[in-house]
């Protein structure tokens, strides 16, 4: 298993989120301004698995989704927090103290399996475009190796 390069600790200094709507564990590969790799330890404590679906509990693909969306945000505040020299030359990026990003759109959207409790939903997020007020990402969920989740997503300040 890879060493964590980003900790809870980390993760809940870059993102706004919070029980039980935080998606993300641990980041284990960043190559700044491209990608990242994540992961979030499925568990049957979490609450939605009360009511999706008794007696099948089933990870909402919409979280899944957002899992997806919250890594990319750290891909972004991480990127511009501990790698500034390395900003693309032709790009602009604002100052990211206090702003927070928000769901544009999702393309390109495709569920393949069900994530249930006791998975590892291993996330995969690298830029499509970096603008100065928007993103887009690809991003993929896998469970030991199998492709849960796929999707294009834009994000805005």
């Amino acid at each position: 298993m890879p060493k964590a390069l980003y900790d809870i600790k980390e993760i809940l200094a870059n993102l706004p989120h919070r029980y039980p709507f935080l998606l993300v564990d641990r980041v284990v590969a960043l190559t700044p301004w491209k990608e990242l790799s994540a992961y979030k330890n499925v568990s049957f404590n979490e609450p939605f698995f009360q009511g999706h679906f008794p007696g099948l509990p089933v990870m909402p693909g919409v979280l899944i989704l957002e899992s997806m969306a919250q890594a990319s945000s750290l891909l972004l505040s991480l990127s511009s927090r501990d790698f500034p020299q390395e900003i693309p030359q032709d790009l602009k990026v604002v100052d990211l103290a206090g702003r927070i990003g928000y769901f544009a759109s999702c393309d390109k959207v495709k569920f393949r399996r069900r994530v249930e409790p006791g998975d590892r939903l291993d996330l995969a997020v690298s830029f499509l475009r970096l603008g100065t007020r928007a993103w887009k990402v690809a991003g993929a969920a896998t469970v030991d190796g199998q492709k849960a989740a796929e999707a294009e997503m834009t994000a805005t300040f």
